[in-house]
């Protein structure tokens, strides 16, 4: 196992679009989703303990998770937890880990993942993965794992890659946005897209000379503190500095800028579990083509749902198809799954109008 590898574990977002299960205090990544005893943390987790020494893995969260992040994984020290006082996207936080890590290991090997994927074939995805790690830790490059388009799906980003020759890493030509069902068909039909899973893998060096050149105020911001990471000054300079960095994503601030990014086409059973729909395309279903956790629960008629019901209710449903169906706690949700996309925005709605109660 090469102590040179490193794992940052991305788990500070609040997954409203699975309100509401996921809420502001307790959202998706840390709860037991897909009803195996093990919350999608906890998986991340242990997948990337075949990868890289425990003492290696890193959790780039939210100040507000650290009791939880500690309570689910025992085998994490205080001192791996990277605590971000405020939400400023991906690119401030990968750029305090970073300098972090630079002053832990000048030779990290480092990958950066979501805490909230879903991964089917973790052999495969730990095989992409050694492959990226080898190739980075020979050349200054940024590589990310792009995902082998199964349908043309709308809602994620494509990137488009150079496809001369039949090596699994290829030059990065562009990062596409969320298209529409024309573009995403036009891509597949091409054969050089892939899903952009947000997933990346590079060196330490790689990464803080990317955001030197590509991201200089977030670069210049987080190097005031060179002295002071791994120190016990660290959590008060980040407190105070952190707030002021740029709001925006690694994606934009670097990814779709550099010159020297890569990709390597992966199928190994992947899903980000962004929404109760893709929840309910990435598990198994019953003869009805439905999704139920539920203990309690009479069901007639009822056909290609989502259902989650706690375990103390009792619910009767009938004529349903193609709907979410979650109780929880305060709160409950029918919905169309064709119309999951719009959860989000009346989850921040409800959030202004209700306050404390909806938290």
């Amino acid at each position: 196992m090469n102590k040179n590898n490193y794992v940052l574990i991305m788990a500070g977002g609040v997954g409203s679009r699975f309100w509401p299960k996921s809420r502001n205090t307790f959202p998706k990544q840390f709860i037991d989703i897909l009803g195996i005893g093990k919350s999608l943390l906890q998986l991340t987790y242990h997948r990337f303990l075949k990868l890289c020494p425990v003492e290696n893995i890193f959790i780039v969260t939210n100040s507000q998770y650290e009791g939880i992040i500690l309570e689910q994984l025992p085998g994490i020290a205080a001192s791996q937890l990277i605590c971000e006082p405020s939400r400023n996207n991906t690119a401030p936080c990968i750029a305090y880990a970073s300098f972090k890590l630079k002053g832990l290991n000048p030779k990290a090997n480092i990958v950066v993942a979501p805490s909230d994927h879903f991964i089917l074939y973790e052999d495969i995805f730990l095989s992409k993965i050694n492959k990226a790690l080898g190739f980075t830790e020979k050349q200054e490059a940024l590589v990310t794992l792009g995902i082998s388009p199964r349908r043309p799906d709308t809602g994620y980003g494509y990137i488009k890659y150079e496809h001369k020759n039949t090596d699994e890493i290829h030059k990065v030509i562009q990062f596409k946005e969320k298209p529409t069902l024309e573009k995403a068909r036009e891509f597949l039909a091409e054969g050089n897209y892939v899903w952009n899973a947000g997933i990346f893998i590079w060196k330490v060096g790689s990464i803080l000379k990317a955001l030197e050149k590509y991201a200089n105020e977030i670069h210049t911001l987080f190097t005031k503190g060179i002295d002071l990471y791994n120190t016990d000054a660290e959590r008060s300079f980040i407190d105070e500095h952190y707030p002021t960095s740029p709001n925006i994503s690694i994606d934009y601030a670097i990814m779709e800028q550099a010159d020297n990014v890569y990709t390597i086409p992966s199928d190994f059973g992947w899903s980000d579990l962004g929404t109760w729909a893709s929840l309910y395309e990435a598990v198994p279903k019953d003869k009805q083509n439905n999704v139920i956790s539920a203990k309690n629960i009479h069901i007639e008629d009822t056909h290609n749902s989502i259902i989650h019901i706690n375990s103390d209710k009792m619910a009767v449903l009938k004529g349903l198809d193609g709907f979410i169906v979650v109780d929880e706690g305060n709160a409950l949700l029918i919905y169309p799954k064709k119309e999951e996309q719009s959860i989000k925005e009346i989850v921040k709605t409800m959030s202004t109008e209700y306050g404390d109660l909806f938290q």
